[in-house]
């Protein structure tokens, strides 16, 4: 049985937090829980469960992955490895994306038993206990698209299903050298770049979620990525008229991200409303925002991006949002600082098709980005 499980997190310091707030209620919607418990929807993820507890994230989280791949290569055939092996210098290793094309790499569906647990390890690897959930809760939504789309039923498995999630190597996982690996399929695309043990790159960062929120009933909701949406709003909601014609560029919302599938982020001026002139209530959103992307990182990770942050200057960000204030209406904001771009887009399906993304402006892929 799965269990979709979220901790809810709050910070009384203006400094940037890994959330514990309460569930925020969003306008004209009944109180819903971002990341809810939900059990049964998909069992071939139960066992990705009992992986999480045993990876240590006290040490530097490169030492898990060069473990976990070497070991999910071990765990495959000849003809699976060779589906999964790629040399680092290859082209594939760039192309990645967000939507339901068709991948090179080892999907998850070809997978079983002592593979298929080696592959979900590596996914540990690559994120802390909150991104591991988020990124099942992501994969797994791929299940209601299934179940919800019309269409002949074949041709809605080949495009939604849960197991299309692809693993690819790049290069030899070892503690000297460079390689890097990637998980990738609907709305995830997970980046690493390991240089002689250490990891160098964790970017570009994609979650994605289709549907965004689903309401079963009382006490059964899915919401994945809600609080990225809900915090971003109360910023939003508690400006000043002045601030508000800083940071609500238009009423018009684009209709997807500007970096679709680009191997560097854009590299625009950043626009909106800078931290230097928020309120107090809008700083603290602000720091639970951040926290909120962070989180799905290992520590050493985030203790890298919080620093990076930290020495360009928390007042040197800049919030901007565009699109209606309402839920379930199009909309779409940017928080950009010296060192990090955030882009969020919900703007399909009703404004009930979220995608998210954190970009490195000193170069995603460990590639120089000028």
């Amino acid at each position: 049985m799965m269990r979709f499980c979220h901790a809810n997190q709050n910070s009384a310091t203006p400094e940037i937090t890994d959330n514990t707030h309460p569930p925020i209620t969003p306008k004209k919607e009944p109180p819903v829980k971002s990341r809810p418990i939900l059990c049964g929807l998909l069992a071939m993820f139960a066992m990705g469960a009992l992986l999480s507890a045993n990876l240590q994230q006290s040490k530097p989280s490169a030492d898990g992955m060069i473990s976990a791949a070497n070991k999910f290569l071990g765990t495959l055939t000849e003809a699976q490895r060779a589906k999964a092996s790629f040399e680092f210098k290859d082209e594939e290793r760039l192309n990645w994306h967000y939507i339901p094309r068709e991948r090179k790499g080892l999907p998850l569906r070809e997978l079983e038993g002592d593979a298929r647990r080696a592959a979900l390890t590596l996914l540990r690897s690559g994120l802390s206990e909150a991104g591991y959930d988020q990124a099942l809760n992501v994969m797994s939504l791929e299940e209601l698209l299934y179940l919800l789309e019309a269409g002949v039923r074949e041709e809605r498995r080949s495009k939604r299903d849960p197991q299309k999630y692809y693993f690819s190597v790049f290069g030899k996982p070892a503690a000297s050298g460079t390689w890097g690996w990637r998980i990738e399929g609907h709305h995830l695309s997970l980046n690493y770049t390991i240089i002689d043990g250490d990891l160098v790159s964790s970017t570009p960062e994609f979650f994605g979620a289709n549907p965004g929120y689903v309401d079963a009933g009382p006490g059964r909701t899915i919401r994945v990525l809600g609080p990225e949406e809900d915090i971003a709003r109360q910023i939003l909601n508690a400006s000043s008229p002045a601030s508000q014609k800083l940071l609500w560029l238009s009423k018009e919302a684009a209709d997807d991200i500007r970096s679709v599938g680009t191997t560097q982020p854009d590299q625009a001026k950043p626009v909106g409303l800078p931290v230097s002139k928020m309120n107090d209530d809008q700083k603290k959103l602000m720091s639970e925002l951040l926290g909120e992307y962070l989180k799905n990182m290992p520590k050493d990770v985030v203790a890298e991006r919080r620093k990076a942050i930290a020495d360009a200057g928390m007042e040197n960000i800049y919030f901007a949002w565009w699109g209606d204030s309402e839920i379930n209406k199009r909309h779409a904001y940017r928080v950009q600082g010296p060192t990090f771009l955030i882009e969020y887009n919900n703007t399909q399906n009703s404004a009930n098709h979220v995608h998210a993304i954190w970009r490195n402006f000193d170069g995603d892929f460990n590639q120089s980005a000028k």
